[in-house]
């Protein structure tokens, strides 16, 4: 079976973003594509970073942004699933959150994870990666990009994309006012860095991953 026809195999989809707004920043494009191909794509997030938000904001107010922006991706509302973890406090709560992944997996029984890098410098990101491996040990693990906290990246897998899956993408990091100052978070970088990677695949957009575990099905 090649490769491409593994991928339509695909059906049931889950995001794993350590915080809102990193799994849009690392598939939000990809995200949207599937969901476009009438794919399952489900969104799990970890923290509402309530010690890291802005003055003058809620401290919930994560929470908001983010069932905003999977709602611009196109993710069903009972796809969204949020939980609460203490931001950068991962590490010392890492068998709270493998049990957490395991249930999640038997609930939803993915075919493929997209997960931060194995080469991710953030303390929770590497933390949600790490015990992905463990939890999901059936799955595909796709590792995605974030330049900010990569300083080496395997680019070994490319997804082509449409100009309407950037501007998704787009639109939906809008939706976290709260996150606008930080200088990745612009519409600029996000065309540039998917310009970058359909470069190596003579695509105009796509997105790039780190293969950490492919099955193959024969």
């Amino acid at each position: 079976m090649n490769i491409k026809k593994q991928m339509k195999m695909f059906e049931k989809i889950l995001v794993l973003s350590p915080h809102p707004d990193d799994g849009e920043l690392g598939c939000g494009g990809t995200m949207a594509k599937l969901i476009e191909d009438g794919k399952d794509v489900y969104y799990a997030t970890f923290s509402l970073c309530e010690k890291s938000i802005p003055p003058g904001y809620p401290k919930d107010i994560l929470k908001s942004e983010v069932k905003k922006a999977t709602h611009v991706l196109g993710i069903k509302k009972d796809n969204l699933i949020i939980y609460n973890y203490e931001v950068r406090e991962f590490p010392k709560l890492r068998q709270e959150i493998l049990e957490t992944l395991i249930l999640i997996g038997k609930d939803i029984q993915p075919d493929v994870i997209f997960t931060p890098s194995l080469n991710d410098l953030h303390q929770d990101h590497i933390t949600i990666t790490e015990e992905s491996l463990r939890a999901f040990k059936k799955c595909t693990i796709l590792g995605y990009e974030q330049p900010w906290n990569n300083i080496t990246f395997n680019t070994l897998a490319f997804i082509p994309l449409e100009e309407q899956h950037i501007r998704k993408k787009i639109d939906a990091l809008k939706c976290y006012e709260t996150q606008k100052n930080r200088d990745y978070v612009c519409e600029k970088f996000m065309i540039g860095i998917a310009r970058t990677r359909g470069t190596p695949i003579i695509r105009e957009y796509a997105e790039a991953f780190d293969v950490m575990k492919w099955i193959i099905n024969l």
